[in-house]
């Protein structure tokens, strides 16, 4: 599995509803195994992003497929950033000269 970090903005309508957030999380999670993804982890933040979800997937297709039908729903702008294990991170490193 491929580990991605998800920084999300609410938008206005997702302000709107803002008391719903933690339901919609959870509808998020059940959707996102329908597209092969796992989203382990939810956080609730301040500052720039309002919510950080670390995120598992079988591929870039599944993720993208996932980013897209949570796009739709217009609560959220969200951004995907690829992350790498420390092991990840050794094996990359081994192949630097």
């Amino acid at each position: 599995m491929i580990t991605y970090i998800g920084l999300l903005s609410f938008t206005d309508k997702g302000l709107g509803a803002i008391k719903d957030t933690t339901k919609r999380a959870a509808a998020a999670k059940a959707a996102a195994k329908k597209t092969g993804v796992n989203m382990r982890e939810v956080f609730w933040t301040l500052g720039e992003y309002d919510v950080i979800c670390v995120l598992e997937a079988e591929d870039e297709a599944a993720l993208a497929a996932f980013t897209i039908a949570t796009a739709q729903q217009g609560n959220v702008r969200t951004r995907s950033l690829r992350a790498f294990s420390a092991a990840d991170m050794d094996k990359i490193l081994a192949k630097v000269s």
